[in-house]
């Protein structure tokens, strides 16, 4: 059974890092682009990253502060998040890109706060 699951969340004060980790079960997703998300209760989910053979896009407003990779020998997407915001308090979640209904894990929580 496929599964992604996503951990490396936690509390950090403005300007911290974290290191998200996406560790999925089959080798599938080395062949499929990969995307981290978030969402803050009562809005939508929103596409933060995507990596497409080897080519990461960003939303602007994370550019210049999270960077998407994977290691496709360890089935792992990782998110690499530097001079965080309190708006990038939210659940992160990875999945495929474009999203996998079934792929939806229970994500991380992520909290900037000071």
């Amino acid at each position: 059974q496929v599964q992604l699951v996503e951990s490396g969340g936690g509390l950090v004060q403005p300007g911290g890092s974290l290191r998200l980790s996406c560790a999925a079960s089959g080798s599938i997703f080395r062949l499929l682009p990969m995307g981290w998300y978030r969402q803050v209760p009562g809005k939508e989910r929103e596409l933060v990253a995507s990596i497409t053979r080897g080519v990461p896009i960003y939303t602007d407003s994370v550019k210049g502060r999270f960077t998407i990779s994977r290691d496709n020998a360890k089935n792992t997407v990782y998110l690499q998040m530097d001079s965080l915001k309190p708006e990038d308090t939210a659940v992160y979640h990875c999945n495929t890109h474009p999203p996998r209904k079934n792929y939806w894990g229970q994500g991380t929580q992520v909290t900037v706060s000071s």
